[in-house]
């Protein structure tokens, strides 16, 4: 990468699809942070990838031009400034879900560091208004897998014996 801190305001989405219909409009500005959210493990669900937006971004000459944070996930095919998994999710309340357009934030990737400059009080705030959202899928292997879906950091597993699990592919 030729940069390695980026600072900007946020441009806001709620899904994938809302980011890629921006992208395609050509309604993204040179400097901004992009947040697709609600898209991790219970939000997505499933943690779905999110080639789609940054390979339209590279493809508009913006993908050097933009950074992109997600509760979802990126293949190894994505290239650009991009932070994937990001937990605490949106979908359980995380700090991703409190972002609003035009909030400051800055990114150093030397440093370890995701910064969003609002102050505590304003974040308490937002958190105090924060309601998980709704979907529509009330029952089924979808509803089953969001509630029982571990955070991205665990593997995204779905029963509690999973954890201790072992698997050895000595043979591979």
């Amino acid at each position: 990468m030729e940069r390695l801190q980026f600072t900007g305001p946020a441009r806001v989405f709620d899904c994938e699809e809302d980011a890629f219909e921006a992208v395609e409009k050509r309604d993204i500005a040179e400097g901004c942070v992009i947040i697709i959210r609600y898209e991790g493990p219970k939000g997505g669900p499933g943690m779905r990838e999110m080639l789609a937006t940054t390979a339209a971004l590279y493809g508009q000459g913006m993908g050097e031009k933009v950074a992109l944070i997600t509760d979802g996930r990126f293949s190894g095919a994505t290239r650009g400034f991009c932070i994937g998994h990001v937990g605490p999710e949106a979908a359980e309340g995380g700090p991703i879900a409190l972002v609003h357009d035009g909030d400051t934030i800055s990114i150093d990737a030397e440093a370890g560091t995701i910064e969003l400059a609002v102050d505590a009080a304003e974040l308490d705030k937002r958190r105090k208004k924060w309601t998980p959202r709704s979907h529509d899928y009330q029952s089924g292997a979808l509803w089953r897998y969001s509630q029982t879906v571990g955070a991205a950091r665990q593997g995204a597993l779905t029963h509690p014996g999973a954890r201790s699990e072992t698997h050895v592919f000595a043979d591979i």
